[in-house]
């Protein structure tokens, strides 16, 4: 296995490439996004000034000037400080697709409450919801977290141009997310895709599933001028003192690794990902990490050492996944002895949203 003498990423992405000197495409890449969309030092006092009186000017004369999205996680709960900070008066989304964690609930409860912010809970039709799931399980592709993601960002869409209102603001960030293989997250605005894997997959029909197609995107982007906005990308984002924070002023409590406040989120990383593919996604994350200058390398190469998750916790949460599917334990060691696939085997728009994200990070600098 080939290693990068930069970051922690390896041959385990099968697409990963190396420069001469050893250096993946994956720090490249971070390079290039983070001179993109990180602003610098010297701008970001003005900058989010800008952004801040936008926001408050958009959302004259209405209940709220912003819409947030809340998991429970560091990322967004921080963003839920930020905007309050800010003097901002966001209204929260929650997406409850059926696998929180009492500590996601509780940390959802105990922010929203003590910086005053009121909270819209979406609970989606589980039927609806498990059969998707089941779905993206049976394609057998390492992406099977697209249909809580994909609902999420329609959630936000829809609740923002029903409330009137021209900024999301997500904790979505280039100093702890810029990293995944293509093959290893694709998918979550692409319904083309969602929609094809349940159409070879599913039985249920998805009628009330949130979602959004790229017609909808255009309505949304550029009728309604709804903007996507990475505040975390306006600050000096610190992962460790975001949560020194959020744990000293909200009583915030941590859940033991990138987006496990959700509990099928915790499994499908810690136990589907490594067994079925050989994905652990701790690497991109550290990677992430270490380029931005908040780990160093040999700190993220010690810290693989460690188990993904305790091997009891694991068992425990295969045991939920597979009973709150409805499956059984044959038909669950079915599903992970089938062959691997990839986006790429199903429909898709791929094509169509690279092309847009070339048009959009042309003009980056202008749009923040």
């Amino acid at each position: 296995m080939t290693v990068c003498t930069r970051c922690i990423m390896d041959t385990t992405d099968p697409d990963i490439s190396f420069d001469a000197a050893g250096v993946c495409n994956h720090c490249h890449r971070y390079e290039e996004v983070a001179r993109q969309r990180i602003i610098p030092a010297g701008q970001r006092q003005e900058r989010l000034a800008q952004l801040v009186a936008e926001v408050k000017r958009a959302g004259e004369g209405k209940p709220y000037d912003c819409v947030i999205g809340v998991s429970g996680g560091v990322d967004s709960t921080y963003v839920a400080w930020v905007v309050k900070d800010l003097g901002l008066r966001p209204l929260a989304v929650h997406l409850d697709n059926g696998w929180n964690s009492e500590l996601a609930v509780a940390n959802i409860e105990k922010t929203l409450n003590k910086l005053g912010i009121d909270l819209y809970t979406h609970v989606i039709d589980w039927e609806e919801f498990q059969n998707l799931q089941i779905s993206f399980l049976k394609a057998s592709t390492p992406d099977g977290e697209v249909p809580t993601d994909h609902a999420i960002f329609a959630l936000l869409y829809k609740i923002a141009a029903k409330q009137g209102l021209k900024h999301v603001i997500t904790g979505t960030n280039v100093i702890s997310e810029a990293i995944l293989p293509e093959k290893w997250g694709y998918g979550y605005f692409d319904w083309s895709y969602v929609k094809d894997v349940h159409r070879r997959f599913g039985s249920a029909r998805l009628s009330t599933y949130p979602h959004f197609s790229l017609l909808h995107l255009f309505y949304y982007v550029f009728l309604r001028r709804i903007r996507m906005v990475s505040v975390l990308n306006f600050i000096d984002y610190n992962k460790n003192q975001a949560m020194d924070i959020l744990k000293n002023e909200l009583g915030w409590v941590y859940y033991g690794g990138k987006h496990y406040e959700s509990i099928y989120t915790r499994f499908y990383q810690a136990y589907l990902l490594p067994r079925k593919f050989d994905i652990d996604k701790r690497k991109a994350h550290y990677s992430n990490l270490v380029l931005s200058g908040q780990m160093t390398r040999p700190d993220a190469l010690d810290a693989m050492k460690a188990p993904v998750y305790p091997a009891n916790l694991l068992e425990e949460d295969r045991q939920y996944v597979i009973k709150k599917l409805n499956l059984d334990g044959q038909q669950f060691e079915e599903i992970m002895s089938l062959p691997r696939k990839t986006f790429l085997d199903y429909k898709n728009n791929r094509n169509v949203f690279a092309f847009a994200k070339r048009l959009v990070n042309s003009s980056r600098r202008l749009i923040g």
